[in-house]
């Protein structure tokens, strides 16, 4: 037995449901636990940097790991051949966009969510302006009174003030709002991995092993990300990691769901076949099932956080061409080594 094979037997030693609960404790304790060494001011390059190694090996899981298993499930013995069943493919395709689909409605939401006060404030701040005209038309008028100017200018500049701090006031709450609306999204992300991690060890043992690695990687960076924007918004860093504490409670919400979808869908399975021996069960005949449909699905939402959820931020530059060079070239290289992790982990598998 493999080296690799030993470690996954050690950290995954029971059935598809007690491995899946111990990968998503795995994958939501760990991580968070690390936030206590992580500087609250960490520096973005260095950052960005552990992004590109969670980059290449989500990918890495995707392409090399979900998606084959998706259309092709376990590797044969023996060579033997592989039926391809095109409505089953069609069905599967529409599984991995909905999950990409999913994770572009989440994101969309939390942005409408987040920017919805912006045409409320400019209107508000609008109606000042018309005040303070109106104010100093009548102060222009009232110049002859030196007593009752000097009443007007202070209570203008008591009004400015308090304006100030109204706006003051309303950025701090915009900001709260953004890290609650991000505590949200995290919640939600982490119960995607939860049924990531139930679909996966329910697929087989090492197609769970692998995901959970490429999660569990993936999360790092994710945890502390996350928790520089609840320290920017003000939280306090216990205050920050208890609320990563709290999101990861969606994880082990989607590995239960994960799990009651997999067995119910088993034991339904398990029936029909009973009943009605050699007939197609399954969608529309093609003998897929509804717990089919979650690698796929996953494999999608997978897709978006990392190409559209993240990528985009690594592609921002300073403008400094010697400093850009060197960041891009790390983050390149991290990228790969992500993936290589993910390459020489699925070519163990095919080889044992």
């Amino acid at each position: 037995m493999s080296f690799q094979a030993t470690a996954f037997a050690y950290l995954f030693p029971g059935n598809a449901m007690v491995n899946s609960l111990l990968a998503t404790a795995y994958i939501s304790i760990f991580p968070n636990l690390l936030l206590y060494f992580v500087p609250p001011d960490i520096n973005t390059s260095s950052l960005n940097v552990l992004v590109s190694f969670a980059v290449g090996g989500l990918l890495g899981d995707v392409f090399l790991h979900l998606l084959p298993h998706a259309f092709l499930g376990e590797h044969a013995e023996g060579g033997e051949a592989v039926h391809v069943n095109e409505q089953k493919n069609v069905l599967i395709g529409m599984g991995i966009f909905g999950g990409l689909f999913f994770f572009f409605v989440m994101d969309k939401l939390m942005r409408v969510f987040n920017g919805g006060g912006g045409a409320h404030d400019h209107g508000h701040h609008h109606h000042h302006d018309e005040k303070k005209e109106d104010e100093s038309v009548v102060i222009k008028k009232d110049t002859n009174n030196q007593e009752g100017l000097r009443q007007r200018k202070k209570t203008n500049d008591e009004k400015n003030q308090e304006q100030e701090q109204d706006t003051k006031k309303k950025d701090n709450n915009e900001i709260k709002l953004s890290a609650y609306l991000n505590l949200f999204a995290d919640f939600t992300h982490n119960m995607t991995d939860g049924l990531a991690m139930a679909a996966s060890f329910y697929a087989s043992p090492s197609v769970g092993a692998t995901t959970a690695v490429a999660v569990f990687f993936h999360e790092i960076p994710h945890e502390v990300g996350d928790y520089a924007i609840l320290i920017q918004s003000g939280f306090s860093k216990k205050r920050a990691m208890m609320a990563q504490f709290t999101t990861a409670v969606g994880a082990f919400l989607g590995t239960i769901i994960g799990i009651i979808i997999e067995q119910v869908s088993r034991a339904d399975t398990s029936e029909k076949d009973t009943l009605v021996v050699g007939e197609d069960t399954g969608i529309l005949g093609t003998g897929l099932h509804p717990s089919d449909l979650v690698i796929p699905f996953t494999a999608g939402g997978f897709m978006y956080i990392a190409t559209v959820g993240v990528i985009p931020e690594l592609l921002q530059v300073t403008g400094k061409i010697q400093k850009d060079r060197r960041q891009a070239l790390a983050e390149f290289a991290s990228m790969l080594v992500g993936l290589s992790l993910m390459a020489v982990i699925a070519w163990n598998e095919g080889a044992a």
